[in-house]
C-alpha cells in the first residue's frame, strides 16, 4: 500500500525530530535535518513522497535517493500533508481518508439517515400536491382556494423554524429531529380522518405537518456542522439534500399509484407509518455529536476533532439559556444575503412543487399520473446534480479556491441557471420539452444548496441553527406568497407562463444580491454593524 505526501519546498525539521502523522504513528527524520529544493521551478515545488508500508519496510526515499526511517507500522491509510500542514505542529497533521474510508464511516451513516428523514419530509409534503387535483374536483374548489389549501402546510412551517433552530443549537439534532419526524408522521397519518371530519380539521392537520417539518433542515445543518470537517461538508449536504429531492420523486410518483389502490388517502397512511419505522432506527443508531456515538472508531473521532478546528466553536452562554442575538444577526449584510437567497429558493421550490402537476394537467392536458411523472423527473435530476455539485465544491476548496468564491460560484449556477431555464419553459409547446426545461431548472437549482445553505455554518457556526430558522421563516413567507399568489395570478390573468417569468426574474435579482453581500468567512456577531 502506498501513501502520498506533499512537502513544502523548504521544510526545517530541526525542532521536530519525530513528526507524528495521525496520532502516534511517527516518522523519524534524524538523518534529514533540512529538506531544500531551491532549483525547482515554481510549478514543481510541491513534491511527492511515497510511503510504502509493510513487513520489512523501515524507511522511505525522497526522489529515490534520500532515506527517511519509519518507526512502527503505518496503518493502511492514505496521507496527504499540504504545504500549510508542514508548518504546523506534529499533532495537527491529520490523515485525509480515501473514498472507501469516507463512504463507510459513521459520519456518512448519520448523514444517510438524515437523507432518509428529509426524503420522508418531502414525501409527506408533496402528497397534497397530487391529492389536491381529485379533492378539488370532488369538492368544487377553485384554483385560488386550492392554493390556500396547499399553503396550509406553510402556515405551520412559518411558526417552528426559529424555535426549532434554537432547540437544535441547545439540545442537539438527534432529539429535535426525532420529535419532528414523530409529529409530522402522526399528522400525515391522521390527515384522512381530518379531511373527512371538516375543512378546518384538514387545514389544521396540514399545518401541524408544517410545524413539525420546520425543524428538519436546521437539524440537518446542525449535525453536518458537528459531524463533518469543512472540506467534507459540501458532500455531506449533497447527500442529505439528495434525499430531500428524492422524497419529491417518491411522493409524486407513488402517490397516484397508491391512490388508485387505496383511494385518495392511501399515500397519507403509507408515508405516515414509514416515519415511525425510520424513528426506531434513528433513536438506536445515531447521536447528536461524534463523541457520544457508540460505534465510532477512535481514528475517525480524532480525524473529525482535528479537522473541525474552530468551525464548531460553541457560544456557551447562548447554549446554557441565553436569548439568541437577533439584532446583531440581522445587523450584518452576509445574514441578509443568505436570508434573501433562502427566500427565493423557497419561492421557486414551493411554486414548482405545488403547481407543476396542475400546470401540466391544465396547460398540456395530460392525466394525473402523467402530470405527476412529468413533475417528478426534475427532482430526480436535482438529487443527482446535488451530489456532483457537492463533490465539485469540496474539490475547489481543497485546491485553494477561497470559500467565499466557491459559495458565490455555486449560488450563481443555482439561481442564474434556473432563471434562464424557466424562461425556456414558458416557450415549450410539448410536455416532454417542458419537462426537459423544468429538469434543467431544478437540476441547476441544487447548486444553490452549496451556496447559501452551507454558508450558514460558515458565517455563524455557533448560531447556525437559529440563523437557519430565521432564513426558513423568511423563506416560508415568500413560499406562502408564491404558492397562494400563483393561484390568484392564474385566475386574474389566465396565464401560468406570466407567473413563471416573474419567478425567473426574481431568481436573477437574488443571484446578484448574494454575489454582492455574501462571504464564506466567519462573521463577528459580537458587535453590531
Amino acid at each position: 500500500m502506498c501513501y502520498s505526501l506533499s512537502l513544502q519546498p523548504s521544510i526545517d525539521y530541526r525542532n521536530r525530530k519525530t513528526p507524528k502523522f495521525h496520532g502516534d504513528r511517527a516518522v523519524l527524520t534524524s538523518s534529514l535535518p533540512t529538506l531544500r529544493f531551491p532549483s525547482l521551478p515554481e510549478r514543481d515545488r510541491r513534491k511527492k513522497l511515497l510511503l510504502c508500508s509493510g513487513r520489512g519496510v523501515g524507511f522511505l526515499k525522497f526522489d529515490g535517493n534520500t532515506p527517511v526511517e519509519l518507526c512502527g507500522i503505518i496503518p493502511r491509510h492514505r496521507f496527504r500533508v499540504s504545504c500549510s500542514d508542514a508548518r504546523r505542529t506534529p499533532a495537527e497533521v491529520t490523515a485525509q481518508p480515501d473514498f472507501s474510508e469516507f463512504i463507510t464511516s459513521e459520519r456518512v451513516k448519520v448523514v444517510a439517515m438524515l437523507a432518509l428523514a428529509l426524503a420522508l419530509c418531502n414525501a409527506d409534503r408533496v402528497v397534497m400536491s397530487v391529492a389536491i387535483v381529485p379533492l378539488s374536483l370532488s369538492r368544487g374548489w377553485s384554483k385560488s382556494f386550492s392554493g390556500i389549501v396547499q399553503s396550509s402546510f406553510l402556515w405551520g412551517y412559518l411558526i417552528s423554524p426559529i424555535a426549532g433552530g434554537t432547540l437544535v443549537d441547545r439540545y442537539g439534532g438527534k432529539v429535535v429531529m426525532a420529535w419532528g419526524v414523530a409529529l409530522w408522521s402522526l399528522a400525515t397519518f391522521l390527515t384522512p380522518w381530518a379531511a373527512d371530519t371538516s375543512l378546518w380539521a384538514l387545514l389544521a392537520a396540514r399545518a401541524m405537518v408544517g410545524v413539525a417539518e420546520g425543524v428538519a433542515l436546521p437539524c440537518m445543518n446542525n449535525m453536518v456542522a458537528r459531524w463533518f470537517p469543512p472540506t467534507e461538508r459540501s458532500r455531506a449536504v449533497g447527500i442529505a439534500m439528495a434525499g430531500f429531492q428524492l422524497g419529491n420523486v417518491v411522493g409524486l410518483m407513488l402517490s397516484p399509484i397508491l391512490m388508485s389502490q387505496g383511494g385518495i388517502y392511501g399515500p397519507f397512511v403509507i408515508f405516515g407509518l414509514s416515519g415511525f419505522l425510520w424513528l426506531l432506527v434513528w433513536l438506536s443508531a445515531t447521536s447528536s455529536v461524534p463523541d457520544r456515538h457508540p460505534q465510532i472508531t477512535k481514528s475517525e473521532l480524532e480525524y473529525i476533532k482535528q479537522k473541525q478546528q474552530t468551525s464548531t466553536r460553541v457560544n456557551k452562554q447562548y447554549i446554557t439559556g441565553g436569548i439568541p442575538p437577533f439584532g446583531r444577526l440581522l445587523s450584518k449584510m452576509p445574514t441578509w444575503a443568505v436570508i434573501v437567497a433562502n427566500s427565493m429558493h423557497s419561492w421557486g421550490f414551493f411554486v414548482i412543487l405545488s403547481w407543476m402537476p396542475i400546470y401540466f394537467n391544465t396547460v398540456y392536458h395530460v392525466n394525473l399520473k402523467q402530470a405527476a411523472w412529468f413533475s417528478a423527473v426534475p427532482w430526480s435530476m436535482m438529487a443527482f446534480t446535488g451530489y456532483l455539485a457537492g463533490f465539485w465544491s469540496d474539490l475547489l476548496i481543497r485546491r485553494g479556491t477561497s470559500i467565499t468564491l466557491t459559495r458565490k460560484i455555486m449560488q450563481s449556477i443555482g439561481f442564474i441557471g434556473p432563471g434562464i431555464a424557466l424562461i425556456g419553459l414558458t416557450t415549450a409547446k410539448q410536455p416532454l420539452v417542458a419537462s426537459a426545461w423544468l429538469s434543467l431548472a431544478v437540476g441547476l437549482k441544487s447548486f444553490s444548496h452549496l451556496g447559501f445553505l452551507i454558508n450558514l455554518q460558515e458565517i455563524a457556526p455557533e448560531y447556525s441553527g437559529v440563523l437557519h430558522g430565521m432564513c426558513l421563516t423568511a423563506g416560508t413567507l415568500a413560499a406562502i406568497v408564491g404558492t397562494v399568489g400563483a393561484g390568484f395570478f392564474v385566475e386574474l390573468l389566465g396565464s401560468f407562463q406570466g407567473f413563471i417569468l416573474l419567478t425567473a426574474i426574481l431568481y436573477l435579482l437574488s443571484a446578484l444580491f448574494y454575489n454582492i453581500y455574501a462571504t464564506g468567512e466567519r462573521v463577528d456577531f459580537d458587535t453590531t454593524a
